[in-house]
């Protein structure tokens, strides 16, 4: 069942990306973190009365909590490097810096919860990973090295937060019922989310959103939602290094509705580093 919720996680995230970028064509990317958090936290709520959890947050101990909180923090923080870098750059070139937060989760994942069958292959496979990554970051005329300069960082902090966020929301559910947990951590990015938006005096903004795009910023929640419940419950119930990269899958998802929706094609090499993350991931998955 774990194996299903982290494919299912993959398929609800790569949508997340197209539905967000849709999103955030004239909108501010802070702004628009903050509504879609909205729609994210009622979505984990609704399904926390639906499985009647809600009494079990009596019982959740102080060290899970703030787990929980951290691990909201750092969502937090990746969400808003991810969506500025979104605004900015390409989404076939954006989501694969931020899936190299998978190689971290690994390598974090071997070392705090001893998850070492098949450590030669996981390794192996990190590699490719690796390499797969490193395939679809191009090298590109000064212009567009130009515009890189302001995604880059960006989508690279994102990575190492998204990274964080595993880790931490493993350790913070391990006692904790995982639609509880996401529930949780939703409310702490959705306090991050708008704490942003005030400090930078964008509040203003929220009046001008076009209705086309708060649709799509509306979707997306409801997307990241379904994602997170479910990979939640995968890393709960699952190998962490193993459901990580199953996640990360959703770069095909991603990739391919960027090509449908917006023409962004990929080349030759890129689509090689793709196929090479794809089979890394697929060759964990069956030494699970």
């Amino acid at each position: 069942m774990w194996m299903i919720m982290a494919v299912l996680s993959a398929l609800f995230a790569g949508i997340t990306s197209v539905l967000a970028k849709c999103g955030i064509k004239k909108t501010d990317s802070d702004v628009a973190t903050a509504l879609r958090t909205v729609v994210v936290l009622a979505f984990s709520w609704i399904m926390v009365f639906v499985v009647g959890s809600l009494n079990d947050i009596r019982d959740i101990g102080t060290k899970s909590l703030i787990f929980l909180i951290l691990s909201g923090i750092a969502t937090g923080a990746s969400w808003l490097c991810y969506f500025k870098a979104l605004s900015v750059g390409n989404i076939n070139k954006v989501v694969p810096i931020d899936k190299s937060s998978t190689i971290l989760s690994i390598l974090l994942a071997i070392l705090l919860f001893d998850e070492t069958n098949h450590l030669a292959v996981k390794l192996i496979c990190t590699a490719v990973l690796t390499a797969g990554i490193f395939l679809m970051i191009e090298k590109k005329d000064d212009s567009e090295k130009q515009t890189r300069k302001i995604w880059m960082p960006y989508a690279v902090a994102s990575a190492v937060f998204a990274a964080l966020t595993s880790i931490l929301g493993k350790l913070g559910i391990e006692n904790v019922e995982s639609n509880l947990g996401t529930a949780i951590r939703t409310a702490v990015v959705l306090v991050m989310a708008w704490l942003v938006v005030l400090v930078k005096g964008k509040q203003s903004l929220i009046k001008a959103i076009d209705k086309k795009e708060l649709g799509f910023i509306a979707l997306s929640g409801v997307a990241t939602g379904s994602s997170w419940l479910c990979y939640y419950y995968a890393i709960q119930n699952g190998i962490v290094s193993v459901v990580v990269p199953i996640d990360k899958l959703s770069i095909i998802v991603s990739i391919l509705f960027s090509w449908l929706v917006f023409k962004e094609k990929l080349t030759k090499k890129s689509f090689l580093g793709l196929a090479l993350m794809v089979i890394a991931t697929l060759a964990m998955a069956v030494f699970a």
